[in-house]
């Protein structure tokens, strides 16, 4: 069984400082990456602007976490953004670390 896990989180920008936020303050994620990307799909719940452009902007996040946490991340996450615009993924990690120790 794996014992990483990378939680991806889809989210609408202005959610943006909030995740930030509940991240930076768990002391169960050590680090993460965010980006900006685009989402495409899903035409009723995108803007008449977002819906004649074909998509509309959104913040990625990607957080590997162990195995034993994940759950609970998810928990506190759901606590603190019950949105249905916020959309995540949970994918195996099948191997992580660092190319020197220097």
């Amino acid at each position: 069984m794996n014992s990483e896990y990378l939680l991806r989180l889809n989210i609408p920008p202005g959610l943006e400082e909030d995740i930030v936020d509940l991240l930076l303050g768990s002391d169960r994620i050590s680090g993460y990456q965010s980006y900006p990307t685009r989402g495409h799909g899903q035409v009723g719940a995108m803007s008449i602007a977002e819906q004649v452009a074909g998509r509309r902007n959104r913040v990625q996040f990607e957080i590997v976490l162990d195995a034993n946490v994940l759950d609970t991340v998810l928990s506190e996450l759901r606590e603190a953004f019950p949105v249905r615009d916020v959309i995540y993924w949970v994918l195996p990690v099948l191997q992580s670390g660092r190319l020197s120790d220097l």
